[in-house]
């Protein structure tokens, strides 16, 4: 690498010689590397990550390419798009559940990213973009194929997840479903969908019953399935039932309004997001190696997450009584690090002492 005047040479003949390879036609993919991430239900999920100069290439493409399929995709669409994101498509449920909705369509998608049938998405593509070597270079990337175990694997279905195209990819694919309710089906209820989750909030159970079939009529079309053991019909008229979506669990629950009782929909983190958060809390914690951490040290560890987890949970007041929750796990598992780095015998002790060492130290809290 060659620094003159603070600009980095090496990088920018890399991207030159991506840019003479794409425009000479000489440009082809390697396969990318799967890693295999496990899931909460035990199973794994696949990524296709893709070497650098592919991925440089791929986001020349979408900056390219994303905002002329962003004028068709509708505003009930919220996953992997510029400026929406999974709070906006919690605040749609929200407003559409006080306009009186009693039924919820909980629906999954049986592996939706590896089964998408590449044909089908290039007609999709192509409605929209005529120029061939765009067109070329994407069949190129949903034909690159993957290695694992250093074995290849041909791809002949699916826009590998980790890929910077794929979830623009998904989302022109699920487009077509968006539209086909739009222009036909709104009478049966909300569509909200997030990259491959996607919920229909309807007044009556006929309704949500119809809104199941069509969505079996349209995945059946797109070469899909719904997934029966995850997806869900949900009755939402009091506080017995609610459903999972985008780390939230969403349920009718009682509170006074001017003297009497109603039932008003709350959003608080779900089991699996409490659990999840519970696991990275002791990811940072819990290594010996961390033990010659300072205070100081561990807490500027867990101050970014901790916001984090603030800002997406702490939309709903209600959520306060769980995200609580999480404020006494993190000190909990900080008087624990504090006793053992200590070689203190009782590491259960000291509880209120650490508590003030911690929030001396900068501590932030989900609550309060």
């Amino acid at each position: 690498m060659l620094f003159v005047d603070g600009y980095l040479f090496g990088e920018e003949k890399f991207v030159e010689e991506i840019r003479e390879q794409l425009i000479s036609g000489t440009y082809h993919p390697l396969p990318a590397r799967r890693k295999e991430i496990p899931k909460p239900d035990g199973k794994l999920r696949p990524l296709g990550i893709p070497v650098i100069r592919d991925r440089v290439a791929q986001m020349a493409t979408k900056l390219v390419i994303e905002p002329i399929f962003e004028t068709d995709f509708k505003e009930f669409s919220y996953g992997f798009r510029p400026k929406r994101d999974a709070k906006g498509a919690i605040r749609h449920i929200r407003r559409a559940v006080r306009k009186g909705v009693y039924w919820v369509v909980d629906v999954d998608i049986s592996g939706y990213f590896d089964n998408i049938p590449h044909e089908k998405l290039m007609k999709l593509v192509e409605q929209r973009i005529s120029d061939r070597r765009i067109l070329k270079l994407i069949r190129k990337w949903l034909k690159a194929g993957f290695v694992k175990d250093n074995q290849f694997h041909e791809t002949e279905l699916g826009s590998p997840q980790g890929g910077v195209i794929s979830p623009l990819l998904a989302n022109i694919y699920l487009n077509y479903l968006d539209t086909v309710w739009e222009n036909k089906f709104t009478e049966l209820g909300t569509l909200v969908r997030y990259a491959d989750d996607l919920v229909v909030l309807c007044r009556t159970k006929e309704q949500a019953l119809k809104s199941i079939d069509v969505l079996k009529a349209v995945f059946g079309k797109l070469e899909l399935q719904m997934n029966t053991t995850k997806s869900k019909l949900i009755n939402l008229w009091d506080d017995k039932v609610g459903f999972d979506f985008l780390g939230m669990h969403h349920r009718k629950i009682p509170k006074q309004v001017k003297g009497e009782d109603r039932n008003m929909l709350r959003s608080y983190p779900s089991k699996k997001a409490m659990k999840k958060m519970k696991e990275k809390v002791k990811e940072v914690t819990e290594p010996r190696n961390r033990l010659f951490w300072t205070m100081n040290k561990m807490v500027e560890e867990l101050n970014p997450k901790i916001q984090g987890w603030r800002n997406y949970y702490a939309m709903d007041s209600f959520a306060d009584l769980f995200l609580n929750k999480i404020d006494w796990y993190i000190r909990k598992r900080l008087m624990l690090f504090w006793n053992k780095k200590r070689n203190g015998r009782k590491k259960h002790s000291n509880f209120r002492v650490t508590g003030v060492i911690a929030t001396r130290s900068g501590l932030k809290k989900l609550v309060g």
